[in-house]
């Protein structure tokens, strides 16, 4: 088991998300970074499914009752066990009531525990990702206690030599693929696509990340239509949307481009401020 001491901003239990929903208006949630989410249980040996704990911004306080190992991957927020720093992307022995815990944040936005076998929370249509209206809790919160797996080390846990991708946390290139209504765009607001530097503004999170400036739009709305994380959609007023693992099902604002999974994967370790470039995808 696993004790919460503190929760952090905004930590939640996350694994590839909840397919098969999306005809009942259910989003795929799931991980912001499928790649750093993926690389830790990789790290693990851990079936590509199973649940991690994903931290934004600031990170979580966790006690440890069982023996177990665990592997931290995504943003850098300086972890420390029992006071000491410890490395991330590698795997970490754990002891019965070790305490985890993370410092400030110096790269990226959101960072990724795994733990052998997976976070053993409840599984709801098909997946233990934290979503508000599907699951009881939407977040982890101080008090918390999270099921866990009673493993004895692994001397070499499988994949244990893996090279993360430091790219991910640093890229500021988001590769697009051409959406259903980017044809109804003049060549000027193409051209203002991909030549213009866009920056994050405050509004980000697990639904949608809106970036700025705005781009002249004198497009009309278009009937409610299929949409999907990673849909970037344009406003009337000339707001650019990237809809994330949360986001909703359908829309009604044109469809422009459509991010690449690596670029969701960057788009979700940016903060307020950064700025990124777009270009259309090599695929």
């Amino acid at each position: 088991m696993i004790k919460v001491l503190k929760a952090g901003f905004y930590s939640t239990i996350q694994d590839l998300g909840r397919f098969g929903q999306r005809n009942f208006g259910v989003p795929v949630s799931g991980a912001m970074d499928s790649y750093s989410s993926a690389f830790a249980n990789a790290l693990l040996g851990n079936d590509k499914q199973d649940a991690v704990i994903e931290m934004t911004m600031t990170g979580a306080e966790l006690q440890f009752t069982n023996p177990t190992t665990i592997a931290i991957t995504g943003a850098n927020m300086h972890p420390e066990l029992n006071g000491k720093s410890v490395e991330m992307f590698k795997f970490i022995k754990i002891e019965p009531n070790d305490i985890l815990t993370f410092g400030r944040l110096l790269e990226g936005f959101r960072t990724y525990i795994a733990v052998k076998g997976g976070f053993l929370t409840e599984t709801l249509l098909g997946s233990r990702s934290m979503m508000k209206g599907v699951t009881k809790a939407i977040k982890i919160e101080k008090g918390d206690v999270i099921a866990i797996a009673d493993y004895v080390h692994l001397e070499n846990p499988k994949n244990a030599k893996l090279n993360f991708k430091p790219k991910i946390l640093s890229n500021t290139v988001l590769e697009v693929m051409i959406g259903p209504e980017f044809y109804k765009l003049s060549k000027a607001q193409k051209e203002a696509l991909f030549k213009q530097e866009f920056h994050v503004s405050k509004y980000n999170n697990r639904m949608a990340y809106q970036l700025l400036p705005l781009v002249q739009n004198n497009l009309e709305s278009i009937l409610t239509v299929p949409v999907l994380p990673g849909t970037v959609q344009l406003t009337p007023s000339g707001q650019i949307i990237v809809l994330m693992r949360d986001g909703q099902t359908t829309g009604g604002y044109p469809r422009i481009l459509q991010l690449t999974e690596k670029s969701i994967n960057i788009l979700s370790q940016k903060i307020r401020g950064n700025c990124l470039k777009m270009r259309i995808s090599d695929l």
